[in-house]
């Protein structure tokens, strides 16, 4: 069986948080998505630095793009994309309990050191930072998605369409299948199903390598799956 993007469910009509959207992953996300016409949420500890990041990206983007507090975003939203820095992980999630009760959550977060020979993946008691997110979320439907994705080229609408696929993991095969579908709306991205959330180390720690593809070949490098 291949892959097949009819059998994912239509999540159009979905509202997006992205918690992290004034920053440059949770930026590039949110003028592709809107770009989509999905109806996009920014998130921020200060409500008015998210209110002006959504104003740009409307500009850019065109949609529907508002901003607000993080619990504010996380109350409003259907799927919730966790794009903080690792170091506020945790205790951002932790203000969060209660709006995200029973929410998809999309965590996107890389946890990386850098040092004089070059990037590396940093270790974290749960296992991954998305393993974090579950411990801290028990009630949320937790997913791990978007790791690989390129900021730079997600917020250069000068790029027609981006050339890779989204590793997507989680416990819930429904709330997989919609990220999957959140993927997908953005040209040239598969969502591909690649397990549970217990192999989300790996996927993250993989952002290391191409960081390092990156500045060998001066490129923004991506995933494909092949015979898929």
């Amino acid at each position: 069986m291949g892959f097949d993007s009819s059998t994912l469910p239509d999540v159009s009509g979905l509202v997006v948080g992205i918690l992290g959207g004034t920053g440059d992953q949770g930026r590039g996300l949110a003028i592709r998505l809107a770009q989509a016409g999905q109806r996009i949420l920014i998130g921020s500890r200060v409500a008015e630095r998210a209110a002006a990041a959504a104003a740009e990206i409307a500009e850019l983007a065109g949609g529907s793009v508002e901003g607000g507090s993080n619990a504010d975003v996380s109350a409003r939203s259907d799927l919730v994309i966790i794009a903080v820095p690792f170091a506020g992980h945790a205790d951002t999630l932790r203000e969060l309990v209660e709006p995200l009760r029973g929410k998809i959550v999309i965590d996107c977060v890389n946890p990386l050191g850098f040092g004089k020979q070059g990037p590396y993946p940093l270790e974290v008691e749960e296992g991954s930072a998305a393993e974090q997110a579950a411990a801290i979320l028990p009630e949320s439907r937790v997913t791990a998605a978007f790791h690989h994705v390129s900021a730079e080229l997600l917020a250069n609408l000068e790029v027609a369409e981006m050339d890779l696929d989204v590793l997507v993991l989680g416990e819930d095969r429904e709330a997989v299948a919609q990220v999957q579908a959140l993927a997908g709306r953005i040209k040239g991205i598969r969502g591909v199903h690649a397990g549970r959330l217990r192999n989300a180390g790996q996927v993250e720690a993989l952002t290391a390598n191409l960081i390092v593809i990156n500045k060998r070949y001066g490129v923004h490098a991506g995933i494909r799956i092949t015979d898929l």
